[in-house]
Order: structure tokens, then sequence, then C-alpha cells
């Protein structure tokens, strides 16, 4: 059973999700004006990982993650209008225009990028978790990847040397059940995820992703685990997500009536509203204010993106690592 959150932390779990929302809901609009180009993955439905997941870490706890990322650079506190910016490639974006969707970083959260290669964050975040444990500053690295993800052998080499080194990394497998468009029975020998790090000695648990409350309570026990100095923590979190993989994917795999029943029967957004309109008595207008204010930040974000003038072209040379030969 989830544990219980005070209004406070509903209200600022609904407000965040919201936002998510909000904003891969207007990204995938401006996708279909031409606006964006390129890849472009869309986060909607795994809303409560990532915000139940920050709301258990502390300030200077990093995160890392793979290509579906808007969601997890809201989540941390970057500028919407930033990310949005990137997005159309303008001078503004949080990769001065020249990352676009899976490319944005920010040293100032913590957020160490989103990459576009299938689990070479993993090793990545391994990485910076070595660093913390060798800085001795108390950090912890959320390390984001998805169940497709989970079968690269880098995953399997960096689960290795984290539990040998004890590095203070949590593995958040963030299961859609589809990776790019194959249901995992198909493509996993081993289904629950979560046990991935047995052979190693990581302990692990399979997390209802659909439920904020479960995520934060999972998140807490990981990262107190982590932040020990005991290693390794594996958090299988079981998600869906509503649209295909990219923008280019028609999800012609599943069937309507499955994806309409798990937004009915299990949307993290509507969980949370109905648990603030019913235990915390918050009414119907004080939840389309929070909409509306969500509703003003996108909207800013998506009128300075479109707005704000693209990259000098002398920007193509700045930034560059060139090798001698």
């Amino acid at each position: 059973m989830a544990p219980k959150f005070n209004r406070d932390q509903e209200s600022h779990a609904y407000r965040e999700m919201l936002l998510i929302r909000r904003f891969e809901e207007r990204v995938g609009q401006m996708y279909g004006m031409g606006l964006i180009r390129g890849f472009c993955h869309l986060y909607i439905g795994q809303e409560a990982i990532v915000v139940g997941m920050q709301m258990a870490t502390k300030e200077g706890d990093q995160m890392i993650t793979g290509y579906r990322d808007h969601g997890h650079m809201l989540s941390c506190g970057m500028d919407a209008k930033g990310v949005m910016a990137e997005l159309t490639g303008r001078r503004g974006g949080l990769s001065k225009g020249k990352g676009g969707s899976m490319h944005m970083f920010s040293k100032e959260k913590h957020f160490y990028g989103g990459h576009g290669i299938v689990g070479s964050q993993v090793s990545l975040g391994t990485g910076i978790a070595f660093a913390n444990r060798y800085r001795e500053n108390g950090n912890v690295c959320l390390t984001y990847f998805g169940e497709g993800a989970a079968n690269q052998g880098q995953v399997s080499e960096s689960f290795n040397m984290a539990a040998v080194w004890k590095l203070p990394v949590v593995y958040v497998i963030e299961n859609n059940r589809y990776a790019m468009g194959t249901e995992m029975t198909r493509a996993s020998a081993q289904t629950d995820f979560s046990k991935r790090g047995v052979s190693f000695g990581i302990p692990g648990e399979q997390v209802d992703g659909m439920d904020v409350r479960a995520v934060y309570a999972a998140g807490q026990r990981a990262i107190d685990y982590a932040r020990s100095g005991k290693g390794p923590y594996i958090l299988e979190m079981l998600a869906y997500r509503y649209r295909g993989h990219s923008m280019s994917d028609p999800a012609k795999y599943r069937t309507r009536d499955e994806v309409d029943q798990i937004r009915e029967e299990r949307d993290p957004i509507e969980q949370v509203r109905r648990r603030l309109l019913e235990s915390w008595k918050l009414s119907e207008d004080e939840l389309k204010a929070i909409d509306g204010r969500v509703r003003e930040i996108v909207n800013e974000a998506a009128e300075f993106a479109t707005h704000d003038p693209e990259p000098d072209t002398s920007e193509l040379y700045t930034d560059i690592l060139l090798s001698a030969r």
C-alpha cells in the first residue's frame, strides 16, 4: 500500500506532473506544425516517476537519463523557456539551440543530460557516482533508463563496477512495456527487471510507477541505501507511455482500448487530482487555477521558443572538441 501524502505534497506532485503533461502536449502540437524537428520522445503517462523520485532527493544529488528527457529537465527545475527553445533550435535554448530534444544539460541543476545512444547514460551515471564516492560529497546519482536499454551489455558492466566499488547510484528502470515497439516478453528472458542486479548483489524492487506516492517511498529507501555507503540500488518503475516511442511512431503494436483503459484506471495525474478533491477538499476552481498557471508557463515557453533568434552561424564552431591527427 502506498504511503499517504500531506496536502502540500499532493499539491506539489499535482503541479509538477501537470507541468510535464501540458508541456509535452504542447511539444507534440509544435512538432506537428513543423516548429520542432528531428527526434522527439514524449513523457506523457510516466510523469509520476521523475516527480516522485525528485521529491526524494536532496540538494546536490544528480540526474542523468536517456532521450525521453523533457520531464526530467522540468522536474529538476530547468527553465521551461530554455527547454522549449532548445527544442526549436533557438539561441536561448539550454544547449544554445544546438542539442535539440535529446541533448540538454544543466550543471546548475545537476542534470547531466539526455543521451541519444541507448543505454549510454548508465555508464556515465555510474561514473558520476564514482566521482561522488571519490570526493566523499554524500551525493547520489539517479540514473534513468528504459527496460529496452536494460538489455545492453554496458548496463551489466556498470552494475558490476558499481557493486564492486559500492557506488552511490540508484538505477531507475522506467518500464513502459514496449521499448521502441517490441513488447518486453518478446525481447527479455527475465522480465522482472528489479532482479537484474541479483548476480552482482544489488538489491532491487518493483514499484507502481503510476502512483507518485509509491515512487516517492521507494525513492527514499533506495537513495538512503546508496547514500549510506552500501552501494547501488535498482528500482523498476512499472509504467506506461500513452504516445508512441517517438513522434514518428504510430504505435500500431497495441490497441487503442489498451491505452484508454490505462488512462481511465491508472493515470498518475488523475489519481492525485481525485485525492485533492476527496481527501483534501480542494475545489474544482482551485484545481483549475493550478492548471491555468501551468498553461501560462507552457504558453510563455512556446511563445519564447518561436520568437527567440536562431543561433548565429559562428556557433557552428563553438563548444566543439577537435582532435589532432
